[in-house]
């Protein structure tokens, strides 16, 4: 919870100068997708989740997750580059079966990754590549325990000289196996049409779809997602979204609210 105080302290200074760059600022946040822009070089970027709640309910089972404080740091290497670390320093999970009642909380896994643009930065088809490995930090009951990582291709696309634009994030993972003996590849896709309302406020709607090649069985996860973000200064963007399960294997919905920073 410190850590989250501490972040509402930083939006409370909207006033203070602007970062060295007028552009506005590029965030991997709100929504799945990832859009290929890289932070300036020299600069750091925080995006940090205040909360995100899901509940998901299959027969007599009530599954919910809470995690606050979920912090993505960025740094720009070049002006086409940067290297990014999510941390998640609190989560809860909790699980009812009938009149059973199981629950865990704790430190998340910490995932690093390193982002390139690949394309030039004013072209209307931008592409990036994203290679990340994540660490098992999670105790067992929160987190798998072993190594994983995976690569995505975030690419964005300017429609014409309108006011949408199009985001796609395919991507490969390396998995762990469900038995924790192996590993295994999964798939993830999405596909976020985004809308320009304001010189301020950004509108999308998205779909996601994730693939898992488990050898115990495959598991397909599928969401339409909406969000909204709003630049409260260059530096500062507030957002918040909403996501909705389309199959019994996803979460049946999910409600988050966040803040990115870039200094």
């Amino acid at each position: 919870m410190r850590g989250a105080v501490l972040l509402i302290a930083m939006v409370s200074g909207l006033a203070s100068p602007a970062a060295a760059d007028d552009a506005p600022i590029c965030a991997a946040r709100p929504g799945k997708s990832t859009p290929p822009c890289t932070v300036p070089a020299g600069h750091f970027q925080l995006e940090a989740g205040l909360a995100d709640w899901s509940l998901q309910k299959a027969g007599d089972e009530r599954d919910t997750s809470l995690v606050l404080g979920e912090t993505t740091l960025k740094y720009g290497l070049t002006e086409g580059s940067d290297i990014e670390v999510d941390v998640t320093p609190w989560q809860r999970a909790t699980s009812h079966v009938g009149v059973a009642h199981g629950s865990a909380s704790g430190f998340g896994d910490i995932t690093i990754g390193y982002k390139r643009l690949l394309t030039s930065a004013d072209v209307a088809v931008q592409v990036a590549v994203l290679p990340f490995i994540k660490a098992p930090t999670a105790r067992h009951s929160l987190g798998n325990g072993k190594w994983e990582g995976g690569v995505a291709l975030p690419v964005g696309v300017a429609l014409g000289r309108s006011q949408f634009s199009l985001d796609l994030t395919p991507e490969v993972d390396w998995l762990a196996d469900g038995d924790r003996h192996g590993h295994h590849a999964g798939m993830t896709q999405v596909a976020s049409l985004g809308w320009q309302a304001s010189g301020r406020l950004s509108l999308s709607g998205e779909f996601w779809s994730q693939w898992d090649w488990d050898p115990a069985g495959t598991a397909r996860q599928a969401s339409a997602d909406a969000s909204a973000a709003y630049l409260a200064g260059n530096t500062v963007q507030l957002d918040g979204g909403v996501n909705f399960g389309l199959n019994r294997h996803t979460p049946d919905v999910e409600l988050y609210a966040g803040v990115s920073k870039r200094f």
